[in-house]
C-alpha cells in the first residue's frame, strides 16, 4: 500500500480536485443559472417586455417599506430566487410511472453534461508562483498548472462518447412516465439525437484532418501562435508572414460549411428552438419531461444548458481559438514564446468565457427569432442535407489538403 501511495502525484491529485471544483461547480452551474436569466431578459428585449429586473434580497423584513431590495440591480438575485423555488417545491412522483427509472433518468441526463466539461481547455496555464513572495510554499507551486481537467488526445471523440449517454435518460424520462405526451417526446428527442450525431460528428473531420492532432489544447495552442481556424489573420495563415500560401486561405471554405453544421447540429443535439419538437408544447405539453417536478425538473433544463455551454466551449475551441487572444503574437501575449507575465492564464480564462458567453447569446436569440421546424423538414435537414454535405466537405478538405500540400 505504501508503495502505491508514493507513485502517486500528490500535486497532481489536487490540481486535478481544484481544477474540477473551480470548472464544473464554480464556472459551469453559475453560468447554467445565469444562462436562465439572460435568456429570460433577452427573450424580453425581443419581445418589447421588461423580464425579470427587480428580484432582489427583502428588507421589508427590517422594517423598511415594501419592495425595498438590495443587490437586486437588474434583477441579478433572480436565478438565487428560481432555485430555492425548486428546492422548496413539492417533490410529486405520480403513481403510474416505474419508480426507479423515473428517478434515475434526471441525472442520466445531467451527469454526462457535466462530465464532456473535463476535456475542454478553459485557459492555457497559470502561474503560481507569484504566491512564493507572500510566504506560500510548495514544490507545486514552481510548476505551472494547465486549465485543462483531462488533457487527453483524444478529446473531441471524448465530448461526443459521453455527450451521446444523455439521449439515454431522455429516452428512460418517456417511456417511465406511462405518459402519451412523454412516451412520444423520448421517441422524437432519441431519432433526432441519434440523426444529428452523424452530422455533428462528420462535421468536425475535416477539422482534425487541418490539424492532424485530437488533443484540444494542442489545437488551441496552434490557433494561439497562427490564428483561429474561422480567422487565421496572424501567424502563418497571414498574407503578411513569410512562408504564407493561398491554401491556408482556400481551407476557409470547407471549415466554414463544417462550422455552420457543426453549429446547426448542436442545436438539434440541444433540443434547442427551432428544433425543440421533443418537448413541444403546443403537440406535447411539456415532452419527455411532463410528468416531473421539482429538482427533477429542473436537472432536466440544468443538464440542456450545460449541454448548451460545453457544445458552445467545444465550437469555440475548434473554430474560433479556444483561450487564446485576438492577435497574441503581435500584442507580445504568446505564451509559448518566451516569459509572460502571470497574469496571462487568467487573461485566457477570461477570453474564453468571454468567447463562451458569446455563443450563448446566439443560442438565445436564435431560439426567440425563428420559428419550431415541422418534424419531418427537421429529419430531412439531417439525412438528406447535412450529411451528404459533411461527406462532401470531408472529400473536399482531403483534395485541398493534397493540392496545396499542407
Amino acid at each position: 500500500m505504501g508503495s502505491f501511495l508514493d507513485s502517486i502525484n500528490l500535486a497532481f491529485l489536487i490540481a486535478s480536485a481544484v481544477k474540477i471544483v473551480f470548472f464544473a461547480f464554480m464556472v459551469i452551474l453559475p453560468m447554467v443559472a445565469y444562462s436562465v436569466y439572460l435568456e429570460r431578459r433577452i427573450s424580453a428585449i425581443i419581445q418589447d417586455r421588461v423580464g425579470p429586473n427587480r428580484t432582489g434580497i427583502p428588507l421589508t423584513l427590517l422594517g423598511f417599506k415594501k419592495d425595498s431590495h438590495i443587490f437586486g440591480i437588474g434583477g441579478l438575485v433572480q436565478p438565487l430566487a428560481d432555485g430555492l423555488k425548486f428546492l422548496l417545491k413539492e417533490d410529486f412522483t405520480p403513481a403510474h410511472v416505474n419508480k426507479f427509472y423515473y428517478w434515475l433518468a434526471p441525472a442520466i441526463v445531467m451527469v454526462p453534461a457535466l462530465l464532456t466539461a473535463a476535456v475542454i481547455p478553459f485557459g492555457s496555464e497559470l502561474d503560481l508562483s507569484w504566491l512564493t513572495k507572500i510566504g506560500v510554499d510548495g514544490a507545486w507551486l514552481h510548476k505551472p498548472i494547465k486549465l485543462v481537467i483531462a488533457d487527453l488526445n483524444v478529446g473531441p471523440l471524448f465530448t461526443f462518447a459521453i455527450a451521446s449517454l444523455g439521449v439515454y435518460g431522455i429516452v428512460l424520462a418517456g417511456w417511465s412516465s406511462n405518459s402519451k405526451y412523454s412516451f412520444l417526446g423520448g421517441v422524437r428527442s432519441s431519432s433526432q439525437m441519434i440523426s444529428y450525431e452523424i452530422a455533428l460528428g462528420l462535421s468536425i473531420v475535416p477539422v482534425l484532418m487541418i490539424f492532424g492532432d485530437l488533443n484540444l489544447s494542442k489545437i488551441t495552442e496552434y490557433q494561439d501562435a497562427n490564428g483561429w481556424l474561422l480567422f487565421p489573420a496572424w501567424g502563418k495563415g497571414a498574407p503578411w508572414e513569410n512562408g504564407w500560401h493561398f491554401g491556408r486561405w482556400a481551407l476557409l471554405v470547407p471549415v466554414f460549411i463544417s462550422f455552420i453544421i457543426f453549429t446547426v447540429s448542436m442545436f438539434a443535439e440541444t433540443n434547442r428552438a427551432p428544433f425543440d419538437l421533443p418537448e413541444c408544447e403546443t403537440e406535447l405539453v411539456a415532452g419527455y419531461h411532463t410528468e416531473y417536478s421539482s429538482m427533477k425538473f429542473a436537472l432536466f433544463f440544468m443538464g440542456e444548458y450545460a449541454a448548451m455551454i460545453i457544445g458552445s466551449g467545444l465550437a469555440v475551441t475548434l473554430f474560433l481559438g479556444g483561450w487564446s487572444i485576438p492577435f497574441a503574437p503581435w500584442l507580445g501575449l504568446d505564451y509559448k514564446a518566451g516569459a509572460t507575465p502571470a497574469w496571462l492564464g487568467l487573461a485566457h480564462i477570461a477570453c474564453f468565457l468571454a468567447k463562451v458567453v458569446c455563443f450563448i447569446v446566439f443560442f438565445i436569440w436564435v431560439r426567440w427569432t425563428l420559428p419550431r421546424f415541422r418534424y419531418d423538414l427537421l429529419m430531412k435537414l439531417g439525412w438528406l442535407v447535412f450529411f451528404e454535405l459533411a461527406l462532401a466537405n470531408v472529400i473536399l478538405t482531403a483534395a485541398l489538403l493534397m493540392y496545396f500540400k499542407i
